[in-house]
């Protein structure tokens, strides 16, 4: 087999660029390159003895071939086994595969087995000479891209498996809390599913409960916990600035200004969050709480903390609305505060015109901006912060898993280096803090060390507690679990499309009692592969249903400033109908808004339909989320659509809507890692597996303890590059 990555002088081919956009790159990564499926190619069965639908292999004589046209271009090719014949159907065929099915040659063909008045029929079957000695394994399928055709990739992988170094990297001491894998190592566990026994019941390989599958499992969730404990103790190495707030300072103040009472869910985590910012250590937490729960507060109280300790707040979010969102409430709340002290809190934003984005990088730079708040600008290479102590990324997991890698490490290159009585005192920013406030000056000489601003990640999406312990073993999560009192339940109702005349007439009552109503649609232009309203035909039709009524329309393609535009017309209550898109799935809070007409609901993912439900129900009116959906012609809706819908209908509970959108989706969607283009568990399945994490999780701190060089390169093996993924 050639080597993946040959020398320089020697260009790529086709098959060998298509293993490495597969990220086959290693002999380690093409021996884990699991099989699809298998296909049963070690025996011949006879055609008297198959059944209708059978898939099975069989061998006989050509006895006729024509290309007949009706209905189609067609090759149809007899052959007779000696016990029956069956014709071999292709719509697609070349020449050489005539000549390879001529009369009189002996054959074997491959598939599914059809009945008929006609007699028996295989559509498309796989074709080969006959006459050469059956495999003695299973064939496996393996999950593949174009121009990477299936014999060139099992001949890769199985010269991966015979080239890579498949030694132990788990100590028998660990291996014997589990002792039923024992029985396989990694070799035999991968030799067996590349090429397994005919014997075997396919359906053990299938549902990957045989024991091989389980060995592989183990390993990678061992290998998943290993790495986000190092990530975890790599952390615990960085320094980061003292943030305490002071007695009466702001923190105090903007408690006393509130005019509500924080909950006990946002105290407890307000001083799970406070105990963090007072240690040397950069805080790593995720903040988690449904939709309403009050995490913009906590966020609050955690940015006065750091001004009061004399640094800067940087808050981040992944749309301009939800930045716009967040300011507009920060500045209320900060300003009165922070204006006797000089400083002000500052907006950035990419559509800023070049003379208030010029204003804003000097206040940010001079530190009279205590608090910044805005898009991804605010990590852009023009924001020099003057002393940077503490970063707030809402929605976090919306930035993409390869982006979020990118946020910390800009963040980190914000942070003045290095920290008093730590560093040799270079470093853009010169203030420092401890626990009695700021300290200007340069810090005293002595060894650098490494430093991070704290980070605060927020979520209105709630993490199921087994996706916490796996993928997010190396965060403190600090969860928001009560709701602030006067949050209206909201009334969820199921209506066909056909049913939109209806629904058009519950808006009309609603918007002469003086309610707001939202209209979401997935798409704002008509696309040729999915037949859906689009939000500005559904903005004329409902303008013309309501005359005399402003209709609203907002989608991302619109200039900055008109949806800031629209966005004030509709907070204000002057418009009472906003047409959009999902950039108002989170942040937009307009309290007199009671009713959410979501349209071909059966396209969203559940997530993101509970997160549009709660833009309703935020001030005292009743209120309701209509899900109109729409059926294929003559068909049902699919069984993940029916399973989105069935969820929202029978609860509200965040957390619930989280395991079943786990269930539904798997990891890998949940945590917006398809946007990276990297796999996270590709063999372990967190519904179904939970022994083996919790196992994992037991062994992964004794292995780091006991066997550091064994977990080293049990990481490398397992996820190479890929381990930084997890660390985001």
């Amino acid at each position: 087999m050639p080597d993946v990555v040959p020398a320089a002088a020697q260009p790529l081919s086709a098959p060998q660029k298509a293993l490495r956009k597969l990220g086959l790159v290693r002999d380690i990564d093409r021996a884990l390159h699991l099989p699809l499926r298998y296909e049963d190619e070690t025996r011949i069965t006879r055609l008297r003895d198959a059944r209708d639908g059978d898939v099975v292999q069989i061998e006989g004589e050509v006895t006729h071939q024509e290309v007949g046209f009706r209905p189609r271009r067609q090759l149809l090719v007899t052959l007779d086994d000696g016990s029956d014949t069956c014709v071999l159907r292709f719509f697609n065929f070349y020449p050489s595969q005539q000549k390879q099915m001529a009369v009189g040659n002996r054959i074997r063909a491959r598939g599914e087995l059809r009945g008929g008045f006609a007699g028996l029929s295989m559509m498309h079957p796989t074709v080969r000479a006959a006459g050469s000695a059956l495999p003695s394994a299973l064939t496996p399928v393996y999950p593949t891209v174009a121009q990477l055709p299936q014999p060139y990739l099992r001949k890769a992988v199985l010269a991966g498996l015979a080239q890579a170094d498949l030694s132990a990297t788990i100590p028998e001491p660990i291996l014997d809390e589990i002792g039923h894998l024992r029985a396989w190592d990694l070799r035999q566990a991968l030799a067996f599913l590349h090429r397994p026994a005919p014997e075997v019941a396919l359906a053990e390989l299938e549902d990957h409960s045989h024991p091989a599958w389980q060995r592989l499992k183990a390993e990678e969730l061992l290998a998943q916990q290993l790495s986000q404990l190092q990530a975890r103790r790599a952390r615990e190495r960085l320094r980061a600035p003292v943030l305490r707030a002071a007695p009466g300072g702001l923190a105090d103040r903007l408690l006393a200004a509130l005019p509500f009472q924080l909950t006990g869910a946002q105290r407890r985590v307000g001083e799970e969050i406070a105990h963090d910012l007072g240690a040397t250590q950069p805080m790593h937490r995720l903040l988690q709480g449904d939709v309403g729960s009050g995490k913009t507060v906590v966020a609050a109280l955690a940015a006065c903390t750091a001004i009061d300790a004399g640094w800067q707040c940087a808050l981040m979010a992944p749309t301009e609305i939800l930045a716009e969102q967040h300011f507009a409430k920060l500045v209320e709340w900060l300003e009165p505060l922070l204006a006797p002290l000089g400083q002000r809190v500052a907006w950035l934003t990419g559509g800023q015109k070049k003379k208030a984005r010029a204003e804003m990088l000097t206040l940010i730079e001079s530190g009279e901006a205590a608090l910044v708040v805005g898009t991804h600008a605010v990590i852009q290479a023009q924001v020099r912060f003057a002393r940077l102590g503490l970063a707030i990324i809402d929605e976090q997991h919306r930035f993409g898993v390869a982006q979020r890698l990118a946020l910390r490490q800009k963040m980190s290159d914000l942070l003045p280096l290095p920290l008093a009585g730590e560093g040799r005192g270079e470093g853009r920013g010169r203030a420092t803090a401890d626990a009695s406030g700021p300290h200007p000056g340069p810090p005293p000489a002595g060894e650098g060390v490494n430093a991070e601003p704290h980070l605060l990640m927020m979520s209105a999406t709630p993490i199921p507690r087994t996706l916490a312990m796996s993928y997010y073993a190396d965060l403190d999560v600090s969860t928001l679990d009560e709701l602030p009192p006067g949050r209206t339940p909201v009334v969820t109702k199921l209506a066909a499309a056909h049913r939109r005349g209806e629904v058009i007439e519950r808006i009309r009552a609603q918007i002469a009692q003086g309610r707001q109503v939202y209209w979401v649609c997935p798409l704002i232009e008509e696309s040729e592969a999915l037949d859906l309203r689009n939000a500005t035909e559904t903005h004329a039709d409902l303008s013309q249903a309501l005359p005399g009524r402003m209709i609203g329309l907002l989608h991302s393609r619109m200039p900055p400033a008109e949806k800031k535009a629209v966005m004030a017309l509709f907070t204000a209550g002057d418009m009472p109908v906003l047409v959009s898109t999902t950039v108002i799935e989170v942040g937009v809070d307009v309290p007199n808004a009671s009713l959410m007409v979501i349209e071909h609901a059966e396209r969203f993912g559940l997530s993101q339909l509970h997160q549009l439900r709660g833009r309703v129900g935020r001030g005292a009116a009743a209120s309701a989320c209509v899900l109109l959906y729409e059926t294929p012609e003559g068909g049902r809706l699919g069984e993940t659509a029916r399973a989105r819908l069935k969820a929202m209908i029978e609860t509200s509970d965040g957390f619930e809507i989280a395991r079943r959108d786990l269930e539904i989706r798997g990891p890998g969607e949940f945590l917006g890692a398809r946007q990276s283009g990297a796999a996270l568990l590709r063999f372990a399945d967190l519904a179904e597996d939970g022994a083996l994490l919790q196992w994992a999780r037991h062994a992964a701190p004794r292995m780091l303890r006991d066997y550091p060089q064994w977990a080293d390169k049990h990481v490398a093996r397992w996820l190479g590059a890929k381990s930084d993924y997890l660390k985001a």
